[in-house]
């Protein structure tokens, strides 16, 4: 055990948490990432130099908790969190199937609540100052119709956040979200590879080009340090202006 901080990563196998792990290790925290990719995140911890690479599956509850279990066995309790796995099912709203609805929800919002409750729990024992940063979308306040459970997920974790930030203030933890817009990830993969696609997502960006992982990363570790020690309960949307657009001539 050491006295330097330790932060736990979720979907920090690659893209955003991927890029928050790096940005909080130049911080100087310790980290742990955690993400179902088991090959991929053990060579991403290796790669940027994390404490562990963590296989775990964040709609399953069971498994989220014994994963800290085991944090705190072999490395002492989190005075970071930060939420950022998450999966996007598209599909007609008519005909969306309730199982992948329901596999979406447990996943982005369920899992979110799932370990903020456990982290949160381990800091107050424990006396830690703690930050937990949820991950949430431009898609908590605008829609896109083909994704409904993605949606609904978002707008769940920006109102999570706010109720966790009142619940654990008292403790001096602080619970802050971030909201990308389009970001160059394999999320939005499919839009990148489609000219057209691309020009509608950047007709809605004011600043032109799509965001990168390390933007959303920076932000994050930004929440987590004590530059953000008044900060809780907010959401910062990370969009190049999107949800400031009125409309264009």
């Amino acid at each position: 055990m050491t006295d330097t901080p330790l932060a736990l990563v979720t979907g920090g196998a690659q893209g955003i948490g991927y890029a928050s792990a790096q940005a909080l290790i130049e911080d100087g925290f310790r980290v742990i990432l955690a993400d179902i990719k088991a090959d991929e995140v053990v060579a991403a911890a290796k790669e940027i130099g994390a404490v562990a690479g963590l296989v775990c599956d964040m709609g399953d509850a069971d498994q989220v908790l014994a994963m800290f279990d085991k944090i705190e066995a072999d490395y002492g309790p989190v005075s970071a969190l930060v939420n950022n796995a998450g999966i996007a099912a598209a599909g007609d709203f008519l005909s969306y199937d309730l199982k992948t609805f329901d596999r979406v929800i447990d996943i982005n919002l369920r899992g979110v609540f799932v370990a903020t409750q456990r982290a949160g729990r381990a800091m107050v024992e424990h006396g830690l100052e703690g930050a937990i940063v949820n991950m949430s979308s431009i898609n908590a306040q605008v829609a896109i119709p083909a994704i409904p459970a993605y949606c609904a997920s978002k707008g769940g974790v920006t109102q999570l956040t706010k109720v966790a930030a009142l619940a654990l203030a008292p403790h001096n933890i602080r619970v802050n979200a971030v909201g990308p817009g389009s970001i160059d990830t394999e999320m939005m993969a499919a839009v990148n590879a489609n000219p057209e696609a691309m020009k509608i997502a950047m007709s809605r960006t004011p600043l032109k080009r799509p965001g990168t992982a390390r933007e959303i990363g920076d932000v994050v570790a930004f929440l987590c340090s004590k530059k953000a020690s008044y900060i809780t309960g907010e959401t910062i949307y990370v969009d190049g202006g999107r949800l400031g657009l009125n409309y264009t001539v």
